[in-house]
């Protein structure tokens, strides 16, 4: 049994006070107030836990606006001229004097499907069939001469005349 339904049976059926109900079961009495308040309005529909999300969406584009969206992206695609976001935005805003960000667009053109992801740029991608290169293999060498690679010659500073310069500033200041 919920919270909900203990509280409202304990007030309506049993007639005890809103404020001694309030402290038994650890809740405000303006909490008990509405759920009374509910439970006349609703019957025992008022015992379900209401959905949380908004009722309306002030902020979402009308569907006149992504109709227009929808349109001008078959109507550019269709001339081969670009149809991407900040086009369309540009579009909207100096021909239908509307102000549409391009990730609104980017949005509205995902969920009607428009968007194709784009393959990787890979020139050559590798086949099953392919021979591995032998350069790249693991196990042999990678070396154009034919051995294992070595590391790049250290440079020295034993033949140096000119030393490092965080060096030559320390030196500056041992004299």
């Amino acid at each position: 049994m919920s919270k909900a339904r203990l509280v409202i049976t304990a007030v309506l059926v049993e007639g005890r006070s809103q404020s001694q109900v309030a402290r038994d079961y650890g809740v405000s009495q303006s909490r008990i107030s509405r759920l009374i308040k509910r439970y006349t309005l609703e019957g025992d529909a008022a015992f379900e836990p209401r959905s949380r999300c908004p009722h309306t969406s002030p902020g979402r584009l009308p569907q006149t606006t992504i109709d227009l969206i929808i349109e001008l992206r078959h109507t550019l695609a269709g001339k081969g001229l670009d149809a991407g976001p900040h086009t369309l935005a540009w579009h909207l805003q100096h021909h239908h004097q509307l102000h549409v960000s391009p990730a609104s667009i980017s949005r509205h053109l995902h969920r009607a499907g428009l968007v194709q992801p784009t393959p990787r740029n890979d020139p050559n991608p590798p086949t099953s069939d392919s021979p591995p290169n032998s350069q790249t293999s693991v196990g042999k060498p990678t070396s154009p001469t034919g051995g294992w690679p070595t590391a790049p010659p250290s440079k020295s500073c034993a033949g140096s005349t000119t030393a490092h310069p965080a060096t030559a500033r320390r030196s500056h200041f041992r004299d």
